[in-house]
């Protein structure tokens, strides 16, 4: 009876929807010749469908007296499959006119389930088709809302390894007019697997009314996996290791809702193992394959600390820190190595003898740059095998507010004034806490590139710059300050490049604890990693102002370039006209003061 009802309402003309749904005339054309067809179940939502016929442009405003939001949704869209976005489209503006601001433009080649969100009481939307000669059908319902009492248990973010969500009140009725929106993201390399375990949601062809949409991606703009309703269980797999879950339903005929769960995929295919190196751990891969090979899972392995234990997929992963889980670490000149081993061994501790292979696999990240090699050594009874790889510190550089080193300057040019205390800080990512960064050397350069001129204001970890200070060792941050300055004949941006050492603090002997060396004592001392780290522009605050009118300043700067050569030509040649009257003149005077002291005037002779 509920589908029946369905359908007689989905036939009916709403003369109410007419009330709450404002016809308007097209700006551009005054053909409108689309038929309405819906339902209306309250004063707050209606459900609509529109079909259209070739040339149309028909504009709808959505109004009521309610301090409401406005959800409107296009469930299913048929327009012209060849047409272009640009001459077949439906546009959603945000208020009571097309003279809002624009929403969303809906079109055949949308890869998605179109969605828009009003910040008012009122929404408009305009549908224009071209002259194809098809048939075109739009379904839609819309319906009034208040954003500040959001629905319990409506979406949310999920970044666990795995877990899982539901509907909400599952296995209750899920609630009316609602829009629940989850993101899962997972760790980087891994996608995700979803599974439907129960969908139980209105029955609909095209899923119009109650239905389930999964995106491929981070958010409801990505690419559209599938809009699934009814009875299902389906099961779904990211591309990347991110997914969008929406659960969207109407008014009418409330189910079950649905019950899910996901896991993480490890996205590389590893035929045996494998080992990654990161600034503060260590991550092994192992095939379920390779372990079944020698008659052994997961339940078999153990590290140096058998309380640590592995994360299970489609493969076997071990994420250990570089301190912890018996990681040992080893420092030798110019490096630092973190060993664990991952020991495979049979289950039963109670056998007296074995026909089992004992299978250890020796890990290590030497840290020192960031390209990986594997090697492998097999004997004939027992397998060992050793993997290492070279990776690399995580390192960055920024300027703080004050010398407490606690708010770090955001902006970017950092703006400040000539001769301003300023205050750098390189901070070493990692949770190894035996290590401590040292500042060797620093230059500034008015360039990005470091291209002469250049000004050391640390060289060999000693101050070269009268206003510059060097703090103590601390740890994972190195520390110095000096005041503002900008280059002679050069614009006005300053940058930063220094080179920092890492270095074992209980090393009493490493290039880091020697402090200042002048270039006399300097020697090859040990030091465990260095890196370049680059920060900048820095800019005078008197600069701001003006960089707004550069443009305009650089090209009256050109004309007047390009003018100059003429006007000073002429500024001579009018000097030069100047002098030339003034010499004529001073001589006509001349001449005829003369001549009216020593001669008579004559009468012109006539001709």
């Amino acid at each position: 009876m509920e589908v029946v009802g369905r359908l007689i309402l989905l036939t009916l003309l709403i003369s109410s929807c007419l009330a709450d749904l404002n016809l308007t005339e097209s700006e551009d054309k005054s053909n409108c010749t689309a038929s309405l067809g819906g339902a209306s179940m309250s004063e707050v939502h209606n459900a609509m469908i529109l079909k259209l016929n070739p040339d149309e442009n028909c504009t709808w405003a959505i109004e009521r007296p309610e301090n409401n939001s406005v959800r409107i949704i296009f469930s299913h869209v048929e327009l012209d499959p060849d047409g272009s976005c640009e001459s077949e489209n439906i546009k959603v503006f945000d208020g009571i006119s097309t003279k809002g601001p624009l929403l969303g433009t809906v079109c055949s080649k949308n890869d998605y389930v179109p969605v828009f969100e009003s910040s008012s009481n009122t929404l408009t939307f305009q549908i224009v088709t071209d002259p194809a000669v098809i048939q075109r059908s739009v379904f839609l319902f819309y319906y009034f809302f208040s954003p500040g009492t959001p629905i319990p248990d409506c979406g949310g973010y999920l970044d666990a390894f795995e877990g899982s969500f539901t509907s909400p009140n599952y296995p209750q009725a899920h609630p009316e007019l609602a829009y629940c929106v989850w993101h899962i993201q997972v760790e980087k390399d891994y996608k995700i697997k979803l599974n439907f375990k129960e969908i139980f949601l209105e029955i609909d062809e095209y899923c119009r009314f109650d239905f389930i949409a999964v995106y491929d991606g981070p958010s409801t703009d990505s690419g559209l996996i599938a809009q699934v309703c009814g009875l299902k269980k389906p099961t779904f797999e990211s591309s990347a290791n991110s997914l969008t879950v929406v659960l969207s339903t109407d008014y009418a005929n409330s189910y079950r809702g649905f019950s899910a769960f996901y896991t993480s995929i490890y996205a590389e295919n590893v035929n045996t193992t494998s080992l990654t190196c990161f600034s503060d751990k260590m991550r092994v891969i192992l095939s379920k394959s390779y372990l079944e090979s020698f008659n052994y899972n997961e339940n078999n392995l153990l590290l140096n600390d058998p309380t640590c234990r592995p994360k299970v997929s489609n493969v076997v992963e071990f994420s250990i820190p570089f301190d912890g889980c018996g990681t040992i670490k080893e420092a030798e000149d110019y490096s630092i190595t973190y060993t664990n081993i991952v020991t495979v061994s049979p289950s039963s501790t109670s056998e007296v003898i074995t026909r089992q292979k004992r299978l250890q696999i020796i890990v290590k990240c030497e840290m020192e740059n960031n390209s990986t090699m594997e090697i492998m050594y097999i004997t004939e009874d027992d397998i060992i095998q050793i993997q290492s790889a070279l990776g690399r510190y995580n390192t960055s550089m920024a300027f703080f507010e004050s010398s407490s080193f606690e708010k770090p300057v955001l902006e970017s040019p950092y703006y400040v004034d000539l001769n301003q205390t300023l205050f750098v800080q390189a901070s070493l990512h990692t949770s190894d806490p035996d290590l401590v960064v040292f500042l060797d050397t620093c230059q500034a350069s008015p360039t990005s590139d470091l291209a002469p001129p250049t000004y050391d204001l640390i060289r060999s970890g000693c101050i070269h710059d009268d206003t510059g200070k060097v703090y103590p060792l601390s740890g994972h941050y190195g520390r110095f300050q000096f005041n503002a300055f900008k280059f002679l004949r050069s614009v006005s941006s300053v940058y930063l490049q220094c080179k920092i050492l890492i270095c074992n603090s209980n090393d009493p002997q490493s290039r880091c604890n020697q402090g200042c060396l002048s270039r006399r004592k300097r020697d090859i001392s040990s030091y465990k990693w260095k890196t370049d780290s680059v920060i900048g522009p820095i800019r005078l605050k008197r600069d701001r102002s003006a960089s707004g009118n550069s443009g305009l300043q650089q090209q009256l700067r050109a004309e007047e370039s390009q003018n100059q050569p003429f006007n000073s030509l002429h500024l001579f040649s009018f000097m030069a006209l100047a002098l030339n009257v003034v010499m004529v003149a001073t001589v006509t005077v001349r001449h005829y003061v003369n001549r009216r002291t020593d001669c008579k005037y004559q009468k012109l002779q006539n001709h």
